[in-house]
């Protein structure tokens, strides 16, 4: 156990990312994530709002759960009460720590609004955050906390996504396309000051840290103006591709069926 916590730093060489052992550990997740997002989904579809919002009144208890008990056992292990700092959520995939509780438990727009935002980003930030995260997996064990419930948290946040869309519960509203830019512009913001003061690196705004964001990184020779302003229209251009994406599957089903059989 002191060693799966890191306790006196950890004696285990870490495997490496996108080692065998961490293309293992993730995908497992994965696997779990969508079964579960699947049957889930299909047993909650059609039923009424307040049903449906209980697998992500589960899943947002879990996550944020599981991600204080890490940031306690941090504080503790750096013996540095202010170790939270670095630990905000302030990156793509960890402000589902938000947006999941206020997808379960908000009502109204606030509610609609957040359930697009996971829907979202709920998927690409679990695929990022478990087999994009360079940054974890090349510096710790993958059985560590740090691996574990990183893991676990993104998995989470993919499962809400699936569960989200999966039963019908994403209203992916026009008039709610403002808040979802809103959201993602605001936390960009935040992250940015708090790379600025600290200094960190949230949202990955700074420099890469052997993510897929290196590529940008480098093709930009880590510009300190272009490189951040690119990471924010890149998620800016995401969310554009899934709403249009979204519609034009919405629209072809909607679409009437024109029979070309003989009258």
């Amino acid at each position: 156990m002191k060693e799966f916590f890191g306790f006196g730093g950890y004696s285990r060489t870490p495997e490496g990312y996108l080692s065998p052992q961490h293309l293992l550990f993730v995908s497992a997740l994965m696997a779990v994530m969508v079964v579960l997002a699947v049957v889930l989904g299909q047993r909650f579809r059609g039923r009424g709002v307040a049903e449906r919002m209980k697998p992500l009144a589960v899943a947002a208890i879990l996550m944020d759960g599981i991600e204080l008990f890490k940031i306690v056992i941090i504080c503790i292990r750096n013996n540095d009460p202010w170790s939270w700092l670095y630990m905000l959520p302030l990156f793509l995939c960890s402000i589902q720590l938000i947006t999941i509780p206020l997808a379960a438990f908000a009502r109204g727009r606030v509610q609609e609004a957040a359930l697009d935002f996971v829907a979202v980003f709920g998927l690409l930030g679990a695929v990022l955050g478990t087999y994009g995260a360079g940054n974890n997996y090349g510096a710790y064990p993958v059985l560590s906390i740090d691996n574990v419930a990183s893991g676990l948290t993104h998995s989470i946040a993919g499962f809400a996504a699936l569960y989200i869309l999966l039963s019908r519960s994403a209203s992916m509203k026009k008039r709610n396309m403002p808040l979802t830019f809103l959201i993602l512009s605001a936390f960009c913001a935040v992250a940015y000051a708090a790379d600025l003061l600290l200094p960190y690196n949230y949202m990955f705004l700074m420099r890469g840290d052997g993510t897929p964001y290196d590529i940008l990184y480098n093709l930009l020779g880590g510009h300190p103006v272009l490189y951040p302003l690119s990471v924010f229209l890149l998620f800016i251009a995401y969310i554009s591709g899934f709403y249009g994406v979204y519609y034009l599957l919405a629209g072809r089903r909607r679409a009437p069926r024109v029979s070309v059989g003989p009258a």
